[in-house]
């Protein structure tokens, strides 16, 4: 099958939908299928059977594209609608497979060249909006809204991540058209062997302290002021490390450091590639995923999952989509509860038995070959109307 997708976010960079769409490409190439992704111009190009890659122009100036909805994204949707539209008159594609809100912009020309349209809903436009703070604007709210709902009714098939996504598509009168697929593949990690682990573990404690453990990025929503809150009342021996922080994330929270005395209790690296995050994973004596809005499920949860580490999380709909209290120490969105969920991750013997059960449930439910089958069922009722058995 020859596949259009359009990607519009910078491929490939190591957060959210980038790895989503890694992921995607990396399935459908080992399906057999031969893929052509439109996308941004930054990026590192990544190679798989079937794959050609087309980056839009670069705008003069052009250094980073924040994670979320900018302005800066207009200019370049309409490059990729017009390098899409080229693709169109020149090859023959037998689905166009869009992302984000490149879906309405796949809608309109699967309509002008009669090409069915696939979606892979990876949030709520809409409530990017909010999430984000990028405006308030009810007039724009309602546009957002009127999109969605285009994209969804001009679509055969849809992608969810979540089953609050799953929910709004059927509340919207579109649920046959859903294929619930969780963002749970991980990247191949280097050998994390028990010498490299040790020397991680000396790296961020070096005074042979517990590990805690917050990998991801750094937006408000994440929460990461309640979890310096919480850590500061944690006691006995313990640090937290915060990996993937920016320069600015630094200089702003260095300041909440000291106002909660928390000099020399927590260390902030920088971003690194997917393949090392295991190693600081299995370094760590606990995970934490202290989010406080937003409704889909955060992609990092399903690798925390399978490492065997008491996970802690807040106790809200964005978490317990997939979680419960038989999978992870799940806390109110407080610092003092925080504090004691850490608190019991850290040092209470009865947290691994959680982990436990947890890695055991990802170990059976999170596998590659149920990935590629939801994939293929996508494609099917994308092309041919079918709904191929769940798995």
């Amino acid at each position: 099958m020859n596949i259009l997708m359009l990607a519009p976010e910078p491929f490939f960079q190591p957060r959210g939908t980038p790895i989503s769409v890694y992921f995607r490409l990396k399935a459908l190439s080992g399906l057999g299928h031969r893929v052509t992704l439109i996308t941004y111009p930054l990026g590192e190009d990544r190679v798989f059977p079937g794959l050609r890659i087309v980056r839009v122009p670069r705008l003069p100036g052009l250094r980073a594209i924040k994670i979320g909805p900018s302005l800066i994204k207009l200019p370049l949707d309409a490059f990729l609608f017009i390098k899409a539209a080229s693709e169109l008159v020149r090859r023959r594609y037998d689905v166009i497979f869009s992302h984000e809100e490149a879906g309405f912009l796949g809608v309109i020309l699967g309509k002008l060249r009669g090409v069915p349209h696939l979606y892979d809903m990876h949030s709520s436009l809409p409530q990017q909006l909010e999430n984000f703070n990028f405006s308030r604007s009810a007039l724009l709210k309602g546009l957002f809204l009127m999109m969605e709902r285009l994209v969804l009714g001009g679509s055969r098939s849809v992608i969810v991540i979540c089953r609050d996504l799953e929910r709004l598509v059927e509340s919207k009168g579109f649920g046959s058209k859903a294929v619930f697929l969780e963002n749970f593949l991980d990247f191949e990690p280097e050998r994390c062997s028990s010498a490299a682990i040790a020397r991680k573990r000396k790296e961020m404690a070096p005074r042979g302290e517990k590990i805690v453990l917050y990998a991801g990025n750094f937006q408000h929503y994440q929460g990461i002021p309640l979890l310096l809150e919480a850590m500061a009342r944690v006691k006995g021996k313990a640090v937290l490390v915060l990996l993937g922080a920016t320069p600015a994330d630094r200089r702003e929270l260095d300041r909440a450091c000291v106002r909660l005395g928390l000099a020399g209790r927590v260390t902030f690296i920088d971003r690194v590639p997917p393949a090392d995050v295991p190693l600081y994973i299995a370094a760590a004596d606990a995970l934490v995923s202290p989010r406080l809005t937003g409704t889909n499920t955060p992609l990092k949860i399903y690798s925390f999952l399978k490492s065997g580490k008491p996970l802690v999380a807040t106790r809200l709909w964005t978490h317990t989509q997939v979680l419960d209290d038989r999978l992870a120490v799940l806390v109110e969105p407080t610092a003092e509860a925080m504090a004691r969920g850490l608190s019991f991750a850290l040092f209470d013997k009865s947290a691994r038995k959680i982990a436990r059960t947890a890695q055991a449930k990802a170990d059976k439910e999170y596998t590659y070959p149920i990935y590629l089958r939801k994939i293929s069922q996508a494609l099917d009722k994308a092309v041919n109307g079918l709904t191929a058995p769940s798995p």
